[in-house]
């Protein structure tokens, strides 16, 4: 395995001194080693990949160093557009480290919506003209490698990636951590919104570990799955999704469970959920200001307010709830939505937290014939 300080002393060495990105769970040791290596101006976690690469592209105009863009494979997608019309050398030729976590790679097991991302990660680089190497996890062999990506980028002064795989990086345990109070866990704030639906009721749940917990607790009340739409992967984009299905099912309350750091990615969709002004959907953003399914790096959501973002965006009614009571008696308010309800909970999840059981195509084929019955 690879120890992170050294590969940051070899980065180092390169005066590679910006960093950015948004954090997977491959990269968790690496990410957490910056958090508490890095000062803040020169470690910016970011809100999505395309985001980190024009951070990059910034300081390297501004410095003419060599940045390091750091995501897992599945963000690649948003890192496309930047990637090829900013940093390409056909355009302004860029030069960065792009470091890439390879989930799903062929052979290895893995969550289904990582399975299609894994099969094609390295012809996606070479579709983009991206030169690449899959990072070795022999640190003899180190040096070498992280000597040719150099090399490389100072040649054609363009991207470069390293592609990682699972266990390449030596387990490192952040330390500088951020305390942030609640008094709800996000499954208990799940448990006490998805008992106070109907069961005409709809749930569309983000991306990562809200999604299992909603599928969980379905199990722990014996209730059938059919309701929810467990948007495993895509994300950023669960809040559209429940906003399209709250348009064409007008006599459904339809509840988006949003994550901060989802909701931060594509922030402008609340522009679209306002402006549509659909009056049966809950927009539920479970915050607690962490990338938490992927190492626990932070966001920012605390610091800014999403609430009077939202309200800004059109949303008829906004309210930051931090208990149970409240949460309670804010869903039960009887006015017209969009209802954007922001609740407070905290960091972390049951080490015992099981994953769905269904396939992707069976929970879209149950929730399909519950809308049309």
């Amino acid at each position: 395995m690879i120890d992170s300080s050294l590969f940051y002393k070899l980065l180092a060495q390169n005066d590679t001194e910006f960093f950015s990105g948004v954090p997977d769970s491959l990269l968790k040791s690496f990410c957490a080693y910056l958090t508490d290596t890095v000062d803040g101006d020169r470690h910016i976690i970011s809100v999505n990949e395309g985001s980190a690469v024009a951070l990059a592209s910034g300081y390297h105009l501004a410095t003419g160093k060599i940045p390091l863009v750091y995501m897992q494979n599945s963000g690649i997608g948003n890192a496309i557009n930047p990637l090829l019309s900013l940093a390409d050398g056909d355009v302004y030729s860029i030069p960065m480290v792009l470091v890439i976590g390879w989930r799903g790679e062929p052979g290895v097991k893995d969550e289904p919506q990582h399975v299609k991302q894994g099969k094609v990660t390295c012809s996606l680089l070479e579709s983009m003209g991206i030169p690449y190497a899959v990072l070795s996890d022999d640190e003899s062999l180190l040096p070498g490698q992280i000597e040719e990506c150099f090399k490389t980028i100072r040649k054609t002064s363009a991207p470069y990636a390293l592609v990682i795989r699972k266990d390449t990086f030596a387990p490192y345990t952040l330390q500088n951590k951020k305390a942030e109070s609640a008094q709800m866990s996000r499954e208990e704030a799940i448990e006490k919104i998805m008992l106070t639906l109907s069961d005409r009721d709809v749930i569309v749940s983000t991306t990562g570990m809200a999604s299992r917990e909603l599928y969980e607790l379905r199990e722990k009340h014996g209730m059938g799955h059919e309701r929810d739409f467990l948007t495993v992967g895509s994300m950023g984009h669960a809040s559209q999704i429940a906003l399209s299905i709250a348009l064409n099912q007008k006599t459904r309350r339809v509840v988006c469970l949003d994550g901060d750091g989802a909701t931060l990615m594509h922030m402008g969709a609340l522009a679209t959920v306002g402006t549509r002004k659909p009056g049966n959907m809950i927009h539920v953003v479970l915050n607690n200001a962490a990338h938490d399914s992927v190492g626990g790096q932070p966001t920012v959501a605390r610091d800014i307010d999403l609430s009077s973002i939202a309200q800004a965006c059109g949303y008829r009614k906004v309210q930051t709830v931090q208990d149970g009571e409240s949460l309670t008696k804010a869903l039960g308010q009887s006015a017209e939505g969009p209802l954007f309800l922001e609740v407070i909970v905290t960091k972390g999840s049951r080490k015992d937290l099981g994953r769905p059981k269904a396939s992707p195509q069976e929970n879209k084929q149950a929730l399909m014939k519950f809308l049309q019955d």
